[in-house]
């Protein structure tokens, strides 16, 4: 198998994560990148992966629908939702951090990584929740 078919950057080191189990990416940038025994995930926002559109309902719907796309990002690069090692949460509103909390904690019963969380005052297409994360390859 050449590095070409691995996905990996000619010189660099580093592998393009892609899978058609999240939503596609929306701009010039990565699901993911896999390099030097980490993935690194874009940050992922409650689109549904198959038709592209946010998913309707409230934080912990949206929270749901993004921890399944990271999931499956993660997955995509030969990781697992145990490997990960940190995430940053972006929150439209700061009042939804316990609900938020509850449906994370489904996803890191374990365990759990290191995390920061914040408010944004706008997130792509105006979802209520975007997190991205790093794990172990």
């Amino acid at each position: 198998m050449t590095r070409a078919d691995r996905g990996e950057e000619r010189n660099t080191g580093k592998r393009v994560v892609k899978t058609e189990q999240a939503p596609p990416a929306i701009g010039p940038y990565s699901q993911a990148i896999a390099a030097n025994g980490l993935v690194l995930t874009a940050g992922q926002i409650p689109l549904d992966p198959r038709t592209g559109q946010l998913v309707p309902g409230d934080i912990r719907v949206q929270t749901k629908r993004v921890l399944d796309n990271l999931k499956a990002v993660v997955e995509a690069a030969g990781s697992s939702m145990d490997k990960v090692v940190k995430t940053t949460v972006f929150l439209r509103d700061m009042n939804d951090f316990g609900a938020m909390n509850e449906i994370y904690g489904e996803y890191f019963r374990e365990n759990p990584p290191a995390r920061s969380t914040v408010q944004a005052a706008k997130l792509p297409r105006d979802a209520a929740v975007e997190i991205e994360a790093m794990a172990l390859a």
